[in-house]
C-alpha cells in the first residue's frame, strides 16, 4: 500500500505543471472565454474551473481577469500587426496591398478566437487600446504605401491617411462579416477588395467635389 501511495505521489508530480506551462494554459483558457463571452461575461472563477485550478492561481499570475486580458489582447494585436507589417516589406503598391489584404483575412481565418476578441472593441483594462486603434495603427503602414503613389500620379500625398483609414477600414469591416460566412475563399475576397480599392484609386479626381447645394436642397 505504501508502495502504491508513494508511485501516485511521483506520479502526481511528474504532472504538476511548471509556472511557465500554468501560465499559458491559463491565456490559452481566458482567450477562448473572451472569445466565447466577452471580457465582461467571463469570470476568474470560470478561468480557473476550466484550468482545474483555484481561483488564487490566477490571481497568483495575472492579477485578475484583468491581466490575462490585457496578455491575450497584446499578444492578438502583435500577431495581427506583425503579419500586416510583412506582407508592406516587397512589391509594387498593388501587390502591397494585396498582401496586406490576404494578411487580414488570414489571420481571421487561422486566429478566428483572436479577432472575435479584438472585433469586439477591447476592453479598457487591456491597456493596449481599442481595435480602432490597432486598425489606426495598420493603416498609418499602409499610408505611406499610398503617399507613394500619390506622389507617382500628380496627387496630393497629405491625403493619404484618409484614404489608408478608409481602406483598411474596408477590409476590417469585411473581415467580420466574413468570419461568419467564410465564403467566398479568401483569395477571392481580398481579389474583390483590391479590386474596388485599387481600380477606385486609379480613376481618383484630383479635387473631388460634394454637391452642398443639392444636399442642403434636401434638407
Amino acid at each position: 500500500m505504501e508502495a502504491v501511495s508513494e508511485q501516485n505521489s511521483r506520479t502526481r508530480k511528474k504532472q504538476r505543471m511548471t509556472g511557465k506551462e500554468r501560465r499559458e494554459q491559463l491565456l490559452a483558457i481566458g482567450r477562448e472565454l473572451f472569445a466565447e463571452r466577452g471580457f465582461a461575461a467571463t469570470s476568474v472563477e470560470e478561468i480557473a474551473a476550466r484550468a482545474g485550478v483555484s481561483k488564487p492561481v490566477v490571481y497568483e499570475h495575472f492579477g485578475g481577469k484583468e491581466g490575462v486580458y490585457a496578455v491575450v489582447v497584446d499578444r492578438e494585436m502583435q500577431c495581427l500587426l506583425g503579419l500586416v507589417s510583412d506582407a508592406l516589406v516587397e512589391g509594387s503598391p498593388r501587390q502591397k496591398l494585396e498582401g496586406a489584404a490576404l494578411a487580414l483575412l488570414r489571420y481571421v481565418e487561422e486566429h478566428s478566437e483572436g479577432f472575435r476578441i479584438l472585433a469586439r472593441d477591447s476592453h479598457a483594462a487591456s491597456g493596449t487600446g481599442s481595435f480602432a486603434s490597432l486598425i489606426s495603427d495598420i493603416a498609418t503602414q499602409v499610408e505611406h504605401v499610398l503617399a507613394e503613389e500619390f506622389r507617382a500620379r500628380g496627387y496630393d500625398p497629405k491625403l493619404a491617411p484618409l484614404y489608408a483609414q478608409a481602406l483598411v477600414g474596408m477590409v476590417a469591416l469585411t473581415g467580420q462579416w466574413w468570419l461568419e460566412v467564410r465564403r467566398p475563399k479568401r483569395e477571392v475576397v481580398a481579389a474583390h477588395l483590391v479590386n474596388l480599392a485599387w481600380n477606385g484609386l486609379s480613376r481618383l479626381d484630383a479635387k473631388p467635389r460634394v454637391d452642398v447645394a443639392r444636399s442642403r436642397r434636401r434638407e
